[in-house]
């Protein structure tokens, strides 16, 4: 065995939870595709009833503007617990799988298939939920507040610029990755769901930016927006005309886009390639001197 590739070992073993890190993302890979995608559609429906349970826990609330979104925060962990404790699969920490990656036992192409198949098994498991919502007439709830409070929180989100919404993004799934790590440390179940809950209530609280949250909340305010009755408009005491700029147009272009992209650099990049970059640091040295010693040997040949 070449001293690089000793050195290499003994950096993966270096760290138990870059390990598992690397574990995590190689059995997401693996899982069949089906299975897969069928579990990314849980995820989707479990982090639209985290928002579901945000919505109804903030709306009317008189706490004040920071204690209302730490409560609402602490309820849309929820999601997340679930996520980790039922089994699903979440795109913002499947993207974790770069941990596998940079230890050579992934490939680009396996996790671009294991992302899409998520991805869009999330999204499809949110876009569920918004039907059902919608059908369930959850909108109407306390006279027209609960859906008044999704609207402004759909037509928000698509009023930062685009690079507040890919830095809103990075933050998050940081976030958010750094709470799926910590679990690595534990395999207690409720200490899992319990280390979770700041992480999440912290990136809520800020308003911080969830591609898959956002794939219910915002396609739920657009659903309200064209589809509601005229009795919820006269309820809420609001004009359909206030939420014009909830459009699937807009949401593509001014949210889903850079929040995606934002995630992904914050979890897959930051934390992932981060905490890999920290427990490999001798192997890239010892790449950097070998590199240097070949720079070295070629300039003698050419002398």
């Amino acid at each position: 065995m070449s001293n690089t590739s000793k050195q290499q070992s003994a950096a993966v073993a270096k760290s138990p939870l870059v390990a598992a890190a690397s574990e995590y993302g190689i059995a997401k890979v693996n899982k069949p595709a089906k299975q897969s995608f069928i579990l990314a559609v849980f995820a989707g429906v479990f982090i639209a009833i985290a928002f579901i349970f945000y919505i109804s826990v903030t709306t009317g609330s008189t706490m004040g503007w920071g204690m209302t979104r730490l409560v609402g925060g602490l309820a849309f962990s929820m999601g997340l617990m679930l996520v980790i404790a039922a089994g699903a699969e979440l795109f913002t920490s499947t993207v974790l799988t770069t941990v596998g990656w940079a230890h050579n036992k992934i490939t680009v192409a396996q996790q671009l298939q294991c992302w899409t198949r998520v991805y869009f098994g999330n999204m499809l498991g949110a876009f569920v939920m918004v039907c059902m919502i919608f059908a369930g007439g959850l909108f109407a709830l306390n006279d027209g507040q609960w859906g008044l409070t999704a609207l402004k929180i759909a037509q928000h989100k698509l009023h930062h610029t685009w690079g507040q919404a890919f830095v809103l993004g990075i933050m998050c799934n940081m976030l958010v990755c750094l709470a799926v790590w910590m679990t690595f440390a534990t395999k207690d179940l409720f200490t899992k769901c319990f280390i979770v809950m700041l992480p999440v209530a912290m990136f809520v609280c800020a308003g911080f930016e969830h591609c898959i949250a956002n794939m219910f909340m915002i396609p739920m305010g657009i659903v309200i927006a064209e589809f509601a009755p005229e009795s919820f408009w006269l309820a809420a005491n609001v004009e359909p005309a206030q939420f014009s700029d909830l459009t699937l147009v807009n949401y593509i272009g001014a949210n889903l886009i850079p929040v995606t992209l934002g995630n992904i650099v914050g979890g897959a990049v930051i934390v992932g390639l981060g905490y890999w970059l920290a427990d490999n640091t001798e192997l890239l040295g010892a790449k950097a001197q070998q590199t240097k010693q070949q720079s070295g040997t070629a300039a003698k040949a050419n002398d």
